[in-house]
């Protein structure tokens, strides 16, 4: 009996010891720290890896996450300088980055970040009226990102980004807005049609104005197309009624020579002048004017004639 009950204190022993030993393990994840305390009293931050922990003696006081976190705040209601009230939902982005002052630095580090948040946001939009809240979020982003993140440094904590993330005016105001952003859009709509009209009517008239420009001068290219054709029909003519005359002369001239290579008579070359003025006018003149001495041979060749035919 005896030595059952000393069999089963070593198994107990045994047991303990095991159970201490394991204990004693401690594996840290990667982006992870844990706190040591060591009788109550801080003593060491363990980083990723293996560690050894004094059973009883030491404990791990709080295991803190490295990595980027998110916090996504509750809407909070606000009050603007022009006293509207309305509910505003923020997300903070924080990495721990001491974690003995994160541990220590205040009781509920995200519930204190939260209330620190709720109360930034609230003096912010109350010095803005509603429409300067609509339209600076970017300007509210970084003033509360400034405060919080230099209110935070305390407790171990940086913050990279504050965003608002919704905004709702109370259901009047956004029922005005509504319909002032519809005013707003047909105004617009109005406006650019009236724009459309004054370009058409700009690019009607620009075309008829280039319209007319263009007959016009059509309209002198085709006078100057005219005149100058008139002109070189008048050159043409004058040319041929030259040449006419030329060639009279020439022939005139050519007979002239031939009496006088016959060795004629004034008579005959007086009258093949005659000839030669009757040829010139070919049928065309109305009136003729003949040299006197043509004139008398003319009556001398009728008498001749009659008293043949006599």
């Amino acid at each position: 009996m005896q030595h059952a009950i000393g069999i089963i204190i070593w198994i107990v022993l045994i047991l303990i010891i095991l159970f201490l030993f394991v204990s004693m393990i401690n594996i840290v994840p990667q982006q992870h720290a844990y706190v040591i305390e060591r009788l109550g009293k801080y003593s060491a931050t363990w980083g990723a890896g293996f560690h050894l922990k004094i059973p009883v003696i030491e404990r791990v006081s709080r295991k803190v996450l490295l990595k980027e976190q998110v916090a996504d705040f509750a809407p909070q209601p606000v009050i603007t300088k022009d006293n509207v009230t309305m509910m505003i939902d923020s997300v903070v982005y924080f990495k721990v980055m001491n974690s003995h002052d994160y541990t220590y630095g205040v009781e509920n580090p995200i519930m204190a970040m939260e209330n620190l948040t709720a109360t930034t946001l609230r003096n912010i939009i109350g010095d803005l009226e509603l429409d300067a809240t609509l339209t600076s979020r970017e300007t509210i982003n970084e003033q509360m990102l400034q405060i919080i993140d230099a209110a935070t440094d305390p407790w171990g904590i940086k913050v990279t980004r504050v965003e608002l993330k919704n905004i709702q005016p109370p259901a009047a105001i956004r029922e005005s807005m509504e319909k002032q952003m519809k005013a707003e859009r047909e105004k617009r709509a109005v406006i650019l049609t009236a724009e459309g009209e004054k370009q058409s009517m700009i690019l009607k008239a620009e075309g008829d104005k280039e319209a007319k420009v263009l007959e016009a001068e059509a309209n002198k290219q085709s006078v100057i197309l005219a005149a100058e054709g008139q002109k070189e029909k008048e050159i043409r003519e004058a040319e041929g009624q030259a040449e006419a005359i030329i060639k009279v002369q020439q022939a005139t001239a050519d007979g002239i020579k031939a009496v006088k290579d016959a060795a004629a008579d004034d008579a005959v070359i007086k009258l093949k002048s005659l000839e030669a003025f009757a040829a010139a006018a070919n049928g065309q003149a109305t009136k003729i004017i003949i040299p006197s001495e043509i004139q008398g041979l003319a009556g001398l060749a009728e008498g001749i004639a009659e008293s043949v035919k006599k």
